[in-house]
């Protein structure tokens, strides 16, 4: 079995968890490796038993938030609000026009905000704050913000909603210089969390 589904599976169930012992930079850029024990709950033990550990190897890293300690789920993905930022097309969101109630304008834009990123990213990342965002909603047009092109098209669906004219003006993603694809994956543990090119596994020590 790939280590990496083995790690996956070791992890699954009610009785198996996780727990991050050490992450550290590597040697080679841009690369974080870390140590993860998988472990089990054994009725009339006191503690967790160690089962078996890996060491991951994050390749690419481009944002990492890791808490050492306990865990309960590990995910690797390729689609996931994170990925967004690195994933879709870089977009501008312009808009035009007064609405006739920016309070609920704000409110609605908040909720699809948070409908797009659920807990993982927050405002006002991606928003133009050059003004709070209630001024900037009552200028009669300017940028929104520069953002990923899910979100753009969802704050562009609230604004039209509201009775303004938007446009949107997208970078499409290019390969880099090597002709490499630039998409990211992301490796979740409950909230902690790495976004890189790609996760190597092995075993440490005896499997």
């Amino acid at each position: 079995m790939p280590r990496t589904q083995q790690l996956l599976d070791d992890l699954s169930g009610d009785t198996h968890f996780g727990v991050l012992i050490m992450a550290q930079l590597d040697a080679v850029p841009e690369t974080l490796q870390f140590i993860v024990s998988a472990a089990d709950e054994i009725p009339g033990q006191p503690a967790l038993v160690d089962r078996r550990r890996y060491v991951v190897r994050a390749i690419g890293v481009a944002e990492h938030n890791l808490s050492l300690g306990l865990f309960n789920t590990i995910r690797i993905l390729d689609e996931h609000p994170l990925l967004n930022a690195y994933n879709h097309d870089p977009t501008a969101l312009f808009f035009r026009g007064q609405p006739d109630d920016a309070s609920a304008l704000f409110i609605d834009l908040m909720q699809a905000y948070a409908s797009t990123f659920g807990p993982w990213r927050h405002p006002p990342q991606y928003l133009n704050t050059s003004k709070p965002l209630l001024s900037l909603l009552q200028s009669g047009g300017d940028l929104l913000g520069q953002m990923p092109l899910s979100l753009a098209q969802s704050l562009a669906a609230v604004l039209e909603l509201h009775g303004l004219e938007t446009h949107m003006v997208s970078e499409p993603l290019k390969p880099d210089e090597h002709g490499r694809s630039r998409q990211r994956k992301v490796l979740i543990l409950d909230e902690s969390y790495v976004i890189a090119f790609d996760f190597s596994v092995e075993y440490l020590g005896k499997a």
